[in-house]
């Protein structure tokens, strides 16, 4: 899953469809090819090929990217025979410091202040915008309101709360919570951190967890793993609700994207959280992510490109809250849409809204794979190893400064 932008919007969009292109047959002017990647969701590529036959201005010729997008976006925006609009989780900091997308500010500036900003931060390099964000996914906590009940446990409000519900709440048929095969490693990235008020980076551009409280955190992260409080090797993943749905888990980490299937299955016997606060600094968070559109600084019709991104993510609020809601589950990147849509009025799904709204983090722009990495690796070994959090994070936060050190030696290039 993107990092946490990407992944958001990934994990409820795994492969389904199968690969064609559509042509928008609306313009008689310069044509424009627009690629997404493959959402699972059914009836999303019919609605990208309507959104762009709808387009007056010029022809747009829609591309559905089966396989590793990522990758060939990256690849194909460093030749001239790539996309001129493209989704991409991000834009990466080396792709703008790189010259390979155009900037957006122009386009987005008439709305910008309507945008969720968490997920418009990381889009933002050196006061400019080079990525529209198109909707909002986010991550939160379902548990499972008669399991508690029954173990005379209350929704957890504290991380010590969660490691506390999560022992009583196992039985030789039920664990007490799920957060991935792998205990949480691939899926909690900056959360736990934003759960004890730190960041991955802090607003100064610095490392965001160079601080006790983080190897304190992730101790109890551990501490779910040692007590076996964790549902292990269920038989799909923690983007999938049907370990929560088939009981074996009392407590589930995962996406709004499954609120309407544990909604069709469960009715009203669950309920959502954020990632629960831990210490005296905390606060509840929950990751969201956005897919952006961006415009290849390749682009032989970098004008009408533009022209077209603003068109179809900037004033056609009807595709973008069709987009959103119609084909699976996401909010609508601008406030202002969001609180208009109905499906997000009420229930889980409001609670949903207000969770990113209050508690959203993103991941930063500077944070990159090279440091997702180390850190990845890091908390794998404190998990399910037991090493000691403070010097494998001591360790992480000195590879994490060199990278900030050459992110910043490459900027006053």
């Amino acid at each position: 899953m993107l990092a946490a932008g990407g992944g958001l919007a990934a994990a409820g969009a795994l492969a389904a469809c199968g690969s064609n292109t559509g042509r928008g047959g609306g313009g008689s002017g310069p044509a424009i090819s627009q690629w997404y990647h493959q959402y699972g969701e059914p009836g999303t590529q019919q609605a990208v090929q309507r959104y762009a036959a709808a387009y007056k201005k010029a022809e747009v010729t829609v591309q559905w990217r089966p396989g590793d997008y990522d990758r060939q976006t990256a690849a194909a925006l460093l030749t001239d025979s790539g996309p001129d609009v493209f989704e991409v989780n991000g834009p990466l900091l080396d792709q703008i410091q790189g010259g390979q997308v155009e900037d957006l500010t122009a386009e987005i500036e008439p709305v910008k202040d309507d945008f969720h900003q968490a997920v418009l931060a990381p889009k933002i390099w050196q006061g400019k915008v080079w990525g529209i964000p198109q909707v909002v996914d986010m991550q939160m906590l379902f548990y499972r309101k008669s399991l508690l009940r029954e173990a005379g446990v209350e929704p957890p409000q504290s991380l010590d709360e969660l490691v506390d519900a999560a022992g009583k709440l196992s039985t030789k048929k039920t664990k007490g919570l799920f957060l991935g095969n792998d205990g949480g490693v691939g899926v909690l990235s900056g959360t736990p951190l934003h759960a004890a008020g730190l960041s991955l980076i802090d607003d100064e551009g610095k490392v965001g967890f160079d601080d006790p409280a983080a190897a304190r955190t992730f101790a109890k992260i551990r501490q779910l793993y040692a007590d076996k409080s964790l549902l292990l090797g269920a038989p799909t993943d923690w983007s999938d609700p049907a370990a929560f749905i088939q009981g074996l888990t009392a407590m589930q980490w995962s996406g709004l994207w499954a609120l309407p299937a544990v909604k069709k299955a469960l009715g009203d016997d669950f309920g959502v959280l954020p990632f629960p606060k831990d210490g005296a600094g905390g606060k509840p968070a929950v990751p969201v992510g956005a897919y952006g559109s961006a415009v290849s600084a390749r682009s032989r019709r970098k004008k009408e490109a533009k022209a077209f991104a603003k068109w179809l993510w900037v004033e056609r609020s009807d595709f973008q809250q069709d987009f959103a809601l119609s084909y699976g589950f996401h909010i609508p990147a601008r406030i202002s849409l969001a609180k208009k849509a109905g499906q997000l009025q009420k229930g889980a799904a409001a609670e949903a809204v207000r969770f990113a709204t209050e508690y959203g983090h993103a991941e930063p722009l500077l944070w990159n794979s090279a440091d997702r990495t180390v850190y990845q690796d890091a908390l794998s070994r404190i998990i399910k190893d037991g090493a000691n959090p403070e010097s494998e994070l001591k360790s992480v936060v000195r590879k994490v400064n060199a990278e900030l050190q050459r992110a910043k030696k490459k900027t006053a290039k």
